[in-house]
């Protein structure tokens, strides 16, 4: 019996150590941002399958986008306004890094370019960054 026991100790001590230990380096989150939220939010609806929820954005609504027939978020569909004037229109994939301040340094140290921020986004730091190749990714951060 023993062997058993520590076989399964040795399996869950394998499966521990596989598993993160942090959200760190993990996409947590992709946003569209585009100059008509609202017709681009009817097209994925219908071309996807996709059910939508209006987000408030204070003077206009911005979107999520949830698995068909649940209220299960899998993305959002923005509009080009305010402080997301300035993001390209392609689906943004958020990161989670320790730091965003850190990582933007480091992608400017490295030959990318910060594109919008760093800025507090609801109880996140994100910014938005463009590799030397010219693609582009957000970063989240506590």
């Amino acid at each position: 019996m023993a062997e058993n026991g520590e076989n399964n100790d040795a399996e869950e001590k394998a499966e521990t150590e596989r598993k993160p230990q942090s959200n760190l380096g993990k996409i947590e989150w992709l946003d569209l941002t585009v100059d008509n939220a609202t017709r681009v939010k009817d097209f994925y609806a219908k071309v996807v399958g996709w059910s939508t929820e209006d987000v408030s954005m204070g003077s206009y609504d911005d979107f999520n986008m949830n698995l068909p027939g649940t209220n299960t978020t899998v993305a959002g569909v923005c509009h080009a306004r305010g402080s997301n004037a300035n993001l390209p229109a392609q689906w943004l994939v958020y990161v989670r890094v320790a730091n965003v301040a850190e990582s933007a340094t480091a992608c400017e140290a490295r030959g990318g370019k910060v594109i919008e921020g760093p800025r507090r986004m609801g109880s996140s730091n994100f910014v938005v960054i463009e590799d030397p190749a010219g693609a582009v990714m957000a970063l989240i951060s506590d």
